[in-house]
C-alpha cells in the first residue's frame, strides 16, 4: 500500500490518483491531509504538497488538481526524459512537472470544454489539440509518466510490489452500413439503380442487380472473413451497430428488417455488441433512448457498450445521455482526422464530469487507429498503413496498455474507396497478437 500525502483533498486529486495508481499501476492507496499520520508512518509513501516532510518524493502540485472551475490554462510543453511534459513545479521537485495535473488535463479533455472551432460535424479536431501542436499526440503519456513515478518509487521503496500487467488488444468493428445493396428495400434500391444509370455507372448498376435479384455476394457481407480472422488469431472483439432512423448521416437497414436482426443476433454469438449512436441521435437524447431499446429487444438483453456514430461528441453532454440511458462503457474516445492517443492514454478510464466537478460510472475505451483515418483522411497507399499502426503497437506494448483498433465491414471488401484495403485489418490483427 502507499500512502500520499496532499494538504487537501479534492474529487479532481481522488480521481487522478486512482487512476494513475489503482487503474493503471494496480496498487492500493491512501490518500491522508493528516501531515502527523503521514511522517509517523513507516512504509511507502509520497508527498503531494509544497514543501518536504521527510525523505519520501516529493511531488510539487500545480494548481489545477485544487481548482472548481474551468479556465485556460497556461501550458508549456517541454521535453523530459525522452518524452515530453507540462504544468512546470519548482525544483525540489523529483519530477521537474507535475504529471497528475498534467494527466488530469488530458484525460478528463479539459481543452474540450474551452472554446474551440468545430468541424463541419460539430467535432473538436485532432489539429486543435494540444497532443497534435506539440507533437506527442502518437505518445500515451499518461501511461508513460506512470511508468516513470513507478520506477522512482521501486528505486524509494524495494518492498513495494506493483503486479504485473499485460499488453491487450482489442478489435473493435463498426457497422455503419450491413451491406452495399442488400435489403435496402424497394424505393432506396430503385433510386440507387436510377442513380446508377444516370451516372453511367454501369458496374454498380449490374453489381446491384445480381446481388438483389439473382442472389449474388453483397460486397460489404465480409462477416465470415472477420470471423475466420478473429479465430484464426484468438483476439476479443466489439462490434457496434447503428440501428438509427435513415438519414443524410445514417445509412444502414431499418432495425425492423429480419435479415438485419438475423446478422445482428449471429455477430452476438460469437463477439460482444454494443450501440452506434446514429449521428441525429447526438442532440436527441430520445431518439439515443429509441435506438438502444430496439436493439436491446433485438438481443434480448441490456446493451452496456456504445461509439458514436462519426465519433460525434460534445462534452459532458453526450456522455451525459448515455450514461442516462445505462451505457456502462463507450469507445469513441480518439480522433477521426489523425491517428493516436485523444486522451494521450492507452488504458481504460473513467469520465469525469468537468462541469459537475465529479467522476461517473462510465468507463472509457480510447482507440489507437481507425481505417478511415488512414484511407479517408490522410489519405494514404494502403501500402504504407502499417507503417502508422506498428509505431502505435510498440508504444503501447511498451507500457503493458490496450490497444483498441476500429475497423468497418466494408473496409475489407476491396470495391469503392476501399480497393487494396482487404487484407490491412488482418495485417493490424496479426501485429497486434505477435508475441
Amino acid at each position: 500500500m502507499l500512502l500520499i500525502y496532499t494538504p487537501s483533498i479534492t474529487p479532481r486529486l481522488r480521481y487522478i490518483f486512482s487512476l494513475i495508481f489503482n487503474e493503471i499501476l494496480k496498487i492500493e492507496i491512501e490518500i491522508t491531509s493528516d501531515k502527523e499520520m503521514f511522517e509517523y508512518f513507516n512504509g511507502a509513501k509520497l508527498n503531494y504538497s509544497e514543501k518536504k516532510i521527510g525523505e519520501e518524493p516529493l511531488f510539487h502540485p500545480a494548481p489545477l488538481l485544487f481548482e472548481k472551475n474551468i479556465t485556460n490554462q497556461l501550458i508549456n510543453v517541454f521535453d523530459w526524459e525522452g518524452t515530453k511534459a507540462f504544468f512546470a513545479v519548482p525544483a525540489q521537485s523529483f519530477f521537474p512537472f507535475d504529471p497528475f495535473a498534467a494527466a488530469f488535463y488530458m484525460v478528463s479533455r479539459y481543452e474540450e470544454y474551452l472554446p474551440f472551432t468545430e468541424d463541419e460535424h460539430g467535432r473538436f479536431e485532432s489539429e486543435q489539440s494540444l497532443a497534435f501542436q506539440a507533437g506527442f499526440l502518437q505518445k500515451p503519456l499518461v501511461n508513460i509518466w506512470a511508468e516513470k513515478i513507478k520506477v522512482l518509487l521501486q528505486q524509494q521503496y524495494p518492498d513495494l510490489i506493483f503486479p504485473e500487467r499485460k499488453f491487450e488488444y482489442l478489435s473493435t468493428i463498426d457497422i455503419d452500413n450491413a451491406y452495399a445493396y442488400k435489403g435496402k428495400g424497394f424505393m432506396r434500391t430503385t433510386g440507387a439503380l436510377i442513380r446508377a444509370l444516370v451516372k453511367f455507372n454501369n458496374k454498380g448498376f449490374v453489381d446491384r442487380l445480381k446481388v438483389v435479384f439473382f442472389n449474388s455476394h453483397d460486397p460489404y457481407d465480409t462477416y465470415i472473413k472477420m470471423r475466420e480472422i478473429k479465430k484464426q488469431y484468438n483476439v476479443d472483439s466489439v462490434y457496434f451497430f447503428l440501428v438509427g432512423e435513415y438519414g443524410a448521416h445514417d445509412k444502414n437497414l431499418s432495425i425492423t428488417q429480419k435479415g438485419f436482426q438475423s446478422l445482428i443476433k449471429s455477430t452476438a454469438d460469437y463477439s460482444d455488441v454494443g450501440i452506434h449512436p446514429s449521428y441525429s441521435s447526438n442532440k436527441d437524447p430520445k431518439k439515443l433512448a429509441k435506438e438502444i431499446k430496439n436493439l436491446s429487444r433485438v438481443l434480448n438483453h441490456e446493451i452496456t457498450k456504445s461509439r458514436q456514430h462519426y465519433l460525434k461528441m460534445k462534452l459532458p453532454e453526450t456522455y451525459r445521455n448515455l450514461i442516462e440511458n445505462g451505457i456502462k462503457e463507450d469507445y469513441s474516445m480518439g480522433f477521426a482526422s489523425q491517428v493516436g492517443f485523444r486522451a494521450s492514454i492507452c488504458s481504460p478510464f473513467y469520465f469525469y464530469d468537468l462541469v459537475a466537478d465529479e467522476a461517473t460510472k462510465l468507463q472509457l475505451f480510447p482507440f489507437a487507429v481507425m481505417d478511415a483515418t488512414l484511407n479517408l483522411y490522410l489519405k494514404i497507399n494502403p501500402d504504407d498503413a502499417m507503417s502508422y499502426v506498428e509505431p502505435l503497437i510498440k508504444e503501447i506494448k511498451s507500457v503493458n496498455g490496450m490497444f483498441i483498433s476500429l475497423w468497418h465491414n466494408e473496409s475489407i471488401s476491396n470495391e469503392f474507396e476501399w480497393k487494396g484495403w482487404q487484407d490491412i485489418y488482418e495485417q493490424v490483427v496479426k501485429a497486434a497478437t505477435k508475441v
